[in-house]
C-alpha cells in the first residue's frame, strides 16, 4: 500500500495491528518497529533549530508522534493535542514530540500559526524521511510517514506502536491511559 502514489494512496489505510510489515523499498527500509524493540536513535532539529536526541532522553518516556505533513488539518489537530496535553504528558514522565518530513523554516512558521510554543516539532527533512524509514513507517509512494504514535520507555525500548488512518487525529486519551497504566 505504501508504494502507491497519488491522492488515492491517502485513502489506503494500514491497520493498527499490522505486524512485521515493511513499507517502501525493502532494500532501504527496515520493517516497522514492534513493541519490545530497541528504539532506533534519532537526532533531529525542531522548529527552533534546537537538536533533540532520543538517547539523550534516557530515564524519561518519549512519545514520538509522527504526522504526514505540516499545514494540513489533521496534522494540525494532532500537534495541537500534544501542546494542549503537554502538562499531563510530562506529569507521566513522557516528553511529547511531533515528527514529519517538513523543514525547520516550515515547522517554525507552522508552530507560530498554531500557537505551539512548548512541543518540539521535529524535522525529518534531510535525508528525506530517514527517521521514518528507520522506524519502518515511511510511505515511499507519498514521500511522508504514516500517522503513528510510538512510545519509547525510560530504557529506550518501544512499548507502544499504533498506526492511525491518515485522515484522522489520534486519540490523546488513549496515550494518556496507556502511560498511566504503565507507571
Amino acid at each position: 500500500m505504501g508504494n502507491r502514489a497519488g491522492p488515492a494512496a491517502m485513502h489506503n489505510l494500514i491497520p493498527s495491528d499490522t505486524k512485521n510489515t515493511s513499507y517502501g523499498d525493502p532494500m532501504t527500509q527496515a520493517g516497522m518497529v514492534q513493541v519490545g524493540d530497541a528504539a532506533p536513535n534519532l537526532s533531529l532539529k525542531d522548529q527552533n533549530d534546537k537538536t533533540f536526541g532520543l538517547y539523550e532522553q534516557a530515564g524519561k518516556r518519549v512519545l514520538l508522534s509522527f504526522h504526514p505533513l505540516a499545514w494540513t488539518d489533521f496534522c494540525a489537530a494532532q500537534m495541537q493535542s500534544l501542546e494542549e496535553n503537554q502538562d499531563r504528558l510530562l506529569s507521566n514522565n513522557c516528553i511529547p514530540v511531533g515528527i514529519s518530513v517538513d523543514s525547520v523554516p516550515c515547522k517554525k512558521a507552522w508552530a507560530k500559526s498554531l500557537g505551539i510554543t512548548k512541543t518540539p516539532l521535529l524535522c525529518d527533512f534531510w535525508p528525506h524521511g530517514a527517521v521514518a524509514q528507520k522506524y519502518g513507517i515511511f510511505r515511499d509512494g507519498n514521500g511522508f510517514s504514516e500517522r503513528v504514535n510510538i512510545i519509547v520507555n525510560e530504557k529506550q525500548r518501544v512499548v507502544f506502536v499504533k498506526i492511525y488512518p491518515v485522515h484522522s487525529v489520534p486519540d490523546i486519551e488513549e496515550i494518556l491511559t496507556f502511560l498511566e497504566k504503565e507507571i
